[in-house]
């Protein structure tokens, strides 16, 4: 090309410029139906199948959303050039916490406006005491509008950006049809063994009152500054008395004084040795740590002011007991406490090698509860406060009675020293509260029967950046715990699970609509919803013959992250119809 012809092609732009001309562009295509026909002309191409990746409508899209599409187009448009029929069927998540959120925050602002209040003053009466008020019904037809509420703005930034999507014949993850795949998918899971119900120590989000899954975890740390407070507890022989001679103290460390109310152990290695330290000045009680840690917790000069007279092997201290450093709450009559016990995976890389143990509040204390048989104290409601009658701090949130506990340890001699530690702690990735580790029965999916096979399949994925596969979440698959699939909240695909009211061992899962009504024993009506509150209406006899109980579905929804991976078949209503259709439509060559 001359110089001149480039010139003259450069003319041909509008005189208003690029952005007239890209709009007269898209103008010219949406008029000739591009899109459809490029999709005709590659109807009888092979096959490359594409995943969207959906949003969520009631957010708006943002700058990030643009590159992000670009992308994604990108392949989709390569592909079509190259021959290949890429369907792109578009899609809408529409359950879950994000749209709850949404629609409370409408609720807030509507209270404040009757009150003729701030909006602060009533947000405190957020999550599942407003929209109980509300009504679940009246909430969830809220949620369902609340969905669309940004669609006409997603819709325009692809059609702004040239990204091609089927709008027209979208799937959207609320619809019957939808919803009954995912039971169907469940149900599968059930029969297999790989849904159950189980106790575990799960993260928890007090504000949003329900249980968050592994990765929903990974994606709300955020650096905070929490205390980090030694405490010296009295130390007795193995029947509970004092120790004969002078008084014996044993140093603990912990950033979370919060749940030394519900203090029921203490936990050493059984192979790390600890020193029984007594000052130079004379005094006549000595204290016990981990002879590592010495220097950290006293100080590099310690040895100028204390003396060692003993040391000891965890082993040794296993058994002794000790004086809790709050007595708030009765220990319940089952279960041992005030008790050393010795555990692998304490450590003395910080700390004072001394771990407090509350089983109700973490995951290692819990296994160790189990092991020991260790008393089980949980005070804490499922708002994240105190229990009213807790002295002290009853209805405070607990992250909120730190300070509260730390004057009062203070005031009782038991708090050797206190500080703060920067550390990364674990937030709600949707509300921002701090996250509790809280003993919580939930439905599980066994992931962990299957993990050889997901790391096997993940190593067949080409990667793009490759680290992504073997370093994020290739690291996540291998360390994959079973999945909390089930949420204690209100705008989400019921859990298809009845269990009877006489004998709760005596559950079934539901996979379809069909088998719903066989079991109720009439047909189900036009209109019918499967969400909350409506289909816990049904019941039916339980399928014990000679239980004589009644099926009720249990009240929990699903984390709407299965709804998403759920799309490959769901999106088809699979297998209740496309069963050709999936053939081809299924595995993704681009997600």
């Amino acid at each position: 090309m001359t110089a001149s012809q480039g010139q003259e092609n450069f003319s041909l732009l509008p005189d208003s410029g690029a952005d007239a001309f890209e709009q007269e562009v898209l103008a010219r295509w949406e008029s000739e139906q591009l899109f459809e026909q490029v999709q005709s002309a590659r109807a009888n191409g092979k096959p490359y199948v594409f995943f969207e990746g959906p949003p969520t409508a009631n957010g708006r899209p943002g700058i990030h959303h643009v590159f992000a599409r670009t992308i994604k187009d990108l392949f989709c448009r390569h592909r079509a050039m190259q021959g290949y029929f890429v369907p792109r069927k578009a899609g809408w998540d529409t359950h879950g916490l994000p749209v709850e959120i949404e629609v409370e925050k409408e609720l807030q602002r509507e209270a404040a406006a009757r009150q003729g209040v701030d909006v602060a003053a009533v947000a405190k009466l957020g999550g599942k005491q407003l929209i109980e008020q509300y009504g679940i019904a009246e909430f969830n037809q809220r949620c369902r509008d609340s969905v669309w509420k940004y669609r006409g703005e997603w819709e325009k930034l692809s059609q702004r950006t040239a990204y091609w999507l089927d709008y027209n014949n979208p799937y959207v993850t609320y619809t019957n049809n939808y919803v009954e795949s995912v039971w169907w998918a469940l149900r599968t899971l059930h029969s297999k063994g790989l849904l159950f119900r189980g106790h575990k120590i799960l993260p928890y989000c007090a504000r949003c009152g329900t249980a968050l899954s592994s990765h929903e975890v990974a994606q709300g740390y955020e650096d905070v500054d929490d205390p980090s407070v030694y405490i010296a507890l009295d130390l007795l022989d193995k029947h509970g008395h004092a120790t004969q001679g002078a008084r014996r103290r044993i140093i603990v460390w912990t950033t979370t004084p919060w749940t030394l109310v519900s203090n029921v152990a203490l936990a050493v290695h059984p192979e790390l040795e600890y020193s029984e330290l007594r000052k130079k000045s004379g005094v006549d009680w000595t204290i016990v740590l981990a002879t590592s840690r010495v220097p950290a917790v006293l100080g590099a000069d310690w040895a100028d002011r204390w003396d060692v007279i003993d040391t000891h092997r965890g082993s040794e201290l296993a058994g002794l007991r000790y004086v809790r450093p709050l007595d708030w709450v009765p220990y319940p009559d089952e279960g041992n406490h005030e008790i050393i016990v010795a555990e692998d995976f304490v450590s003395a890389d910080d700390g004072s090698g001394v771990v407090h143990m509350a089983p109700a509040f973490g995951a290692d204390d819990y296994a160790a509860g189990q092991r020991h048989n260790l008393a089980f104290v949980q005070p804490v409601t499922a708002r994240g406060e105190f229990a009213a009658d807790v002295p002290e701090v009853g209805g405070v949130f607990v992250k909120q009675a730190d300070a509260r506990i730390i004057e009062v340890l203070k005031a009782r001699d038991v708090l050797w020293k206190a500080s703060t530690l920067t550390h990364s702690y674990p937030h709600c990735w949707r509300c921002g509260t701090p996250l509790l580790y809280y003993a919580r029965g939930s439905w599980f999916v066994r992931t962990t029967a299957v993990k050889e096979d997901l790391m096997a399949r993940n190593a067949a994925v080409n990667w793009n950046p490759n680290e992504m596969g073997t370093g994020r979440f290739g690291e996540w698959l291998a360390n994959n715990v079973d999945w909390a699939l089930s949420r204690d909240r209100y705008w989400g695909t019921p859990l298809p699970i009845w269990v009877c009211d006489h004998e709760r061992a005596h559950a079934l899962a539901i996979g379809s609509y069909a088998e719903l009504a066989q079991r109720t024993g009439k047909p189900l009506p036009e209109g019918f919803d499967p969400h909350k509150p409506f289909i816990d209406a049904y019941t039916f006899a339980c399928t014990e013959a000679a239980c004589g109980g009644t099926m009720r579905r249990v009240p929990e929804v699903i984390d709407t992250w299965y709804d998403s991976g759920s799309m490959p078949f769901a999106q088809w209503h699979y297998p209740f119809e496309n069963k050709a259709m999936l053939e081809t439509r299924y595995p993704a060559g681009f997600i």
